[in-house]
Parts: structure tokens; sequence; C-alpha cells
């Protein structure tokens, strides 16, 4: 795809009606940010890891399912980020 097709379709997905599957985008983005706050606070000041990227993906799932309509998209793409966070963590060890 192009740019201005790229463009054009991610302007189509925000001005289309994805609070009806993901709930209203300030509630859903207020809740990302309350589960990735706490994710944060329990690092310690740690800085973040590639498998830290899989978990705070994994949470936004989570917090998708918290609005809107059930989305199987949200189950499986959380089981998918949980999965790579879990198998890069073998390799940071």
């Amino acid at each position: 795809m192009q740019a201005h097709e790229l463009t054009r379709k991610a302007g189509d997905l925000v001005a289309g009606d994805r609070a009806a599957v993901h709930g209203d985008k300030h509630a859903n983005f207020a809740n990302i940010a309350g589960l990735w706050n706490a994710f944060l606070d329990g690092k310690n000041g740690k800085a973040l890891t590639a498998s830290d990227v899989g978990l705070m993906m994994c949470l936004l799932k989570v917090a998708r399912t918290q609005g809107g309509k059930l989305n199987d998209d949200d189950f499986v793409d959380a089981i998918g980020y949980i999965a790579c966070a879990g198998e890069i963590s073998q390799t940071l060890r």
C-alpha cells in the first residue's frame, strides 16, 4: 500500500463506528492508561524489555474487552501477544 492509501484506510477506521466494537475511545484509552500505569509502577524504574511490550499489548487487548461488543479478535490477539512475550522472555534470561 502507498502512503496515501494507508492514511485513507486509517482515517476510515478512526472515523468509523469502532466504538460499537471497542467502546468509546476516550474510555478505552483511559482504561489502557490505567493498566499500563499499574504495570509500569511495578517495574520500579527499570527499563522496558521486548517481553514487556508483549505484556503491555496484551493489557491493551484486555482493556478493549471492557467496552463495546464481544470481539473474539481481542482474545485471540491477547493470546498471541502473551505467547510472544513468553517466547521472548526466554531469550532475556
